[in-house]
């Protein structure tokens, strides 16, 4: 087909577009985390990633791979794209072994703290212009986490621990996927993602392998968190075409607002007033940063936008 050697479409000046898909993806990212709680509460957190990674790249094989032929698997930069993979499956080992000790809202808080670092990091590292309205929309995000994991919570220092790292993670995460947005097919980069997840858990399963047999509800929801976790980082990849890391990372907060409403309505946990202060500055920051979209002129970006082979 035509489309196996296609190049990946250019980066377009379309921040609506890549806010609408970074919505999505946040709404997705949330249910996956409720549902890995539910899970990691019964099974060893390898083995849900596994099951996760595993499911993700089946489903890519069977539904993508017929439609995008070797496009899927052809890589400019394979080893930058492998190390984008390899960023997130440890990062979501990491966010599993928070969720164990932590309610879904506080831990997805703390991660929260990585869009603050990419909008740091997107002007020297990217190259990208990060505006007044940026750094405005980043301290009400940043100002909401604080609200919500604040000091004196009772949070778990492991779970902390964990949560942190997923946040260095994260950042390496996000900036690689800008940065390969230049060269990179969308497909391309989510089944690699998918393959490094599948193969390192994978590997572990002997070690991992046990636990009650899983009942049908369980069932559906490893399904479902295979399914959730490979569109939303489908949506999360392709919004990085549209908008810039400045504009896109304030929007990430939305996730946090997800995630409360799905501790609530899973788990019966209702956030307490401060924290509830905390999710209203985080929808704040997404206003702001919708609000910088509408007025942002259409510079032609691209040019500074990146200087991928510097990055790694």
């Amino acid at each position: 087909m035509s489309t196996s050697s296609a190049a990946p479409a250019p980066l377009s000046d379309q921040p609506l577009r890549g806010l609408a898909l970074i919505v999505g993806a946040t709404m997705l990212f949330a249910y996956s985390d409720t549902t890995n709680k539910l899970l990691v509460t019964d099974y060893n957190v390898p083995l849900v990633m596994a099951v996760r990674y595993i499911t993700h790249a089946l489903l890519m094989i069977a539904i993508v791979a017929p439609f995008h032929g070797r496009t899927m698997v052809r890589a400019t930069r394979k080893r930058l794209v492998l190390l984008r993979g390899g960023c997130l499956a440890i990062a979501s080992v990491l966010m599993g072994f928070a969720l164990q000790r932590m309610p879904v809202a506080e831990a997805t808080a703390i991660v929260y703290l990585a869009p603050v670092l990419v909008i740091l990091l997107s002007g020297p590292l990217l190259n990208e212009k990060v505006g007044s309205g940026a750094w405005i929309a980043a301290a009400l995000g940043f100002s909401g986490v604080l609200l919500i994991a604040r000091p004196g919570g009772g949070l778990d220092p492991w779970g902390i621990a964990f949560a942190l790292g997923n946040v260095v993670l994260a950042v390496g995460y996000n900036l690689l996927s800008r940065v390969l947005a230049r060269t990179e097919h969308t497909i391309t980069m989510l089944f690699y993602t998918a393959l490094v997840g599948s193969i390192l858990f994978g590997l572990l399963l002997p070690w991992t392998l046990y636990g009650a047999v899983p009942t049908p509800l369980q069932v559906f929801l490893f399904v479902g968190l295979g399914v959730s976790a490979g569109l939303g980082h489908y949506l999360f990849t392709q919004s990085y075409r549209y908008a810039p890391a400045a504009i896109l990372a304030p929007m990430n907060y939305l996730h946090l607002g997800w995630a409360a409403l799905f501790g609530w309505l899973v788990f019966g946990h209702a956030p307490d007033p401060i924290a509830m202060a905390g999710i209203g500055l985080v929808a704040a920051a997404g206003i702001v940063s919708a609000t910088m979209a509408r007025k942002r002129p259409p510079p032609a970006r691209e040019e500074a936008a990146a200087t991928p082979e510097e990055a790694g």
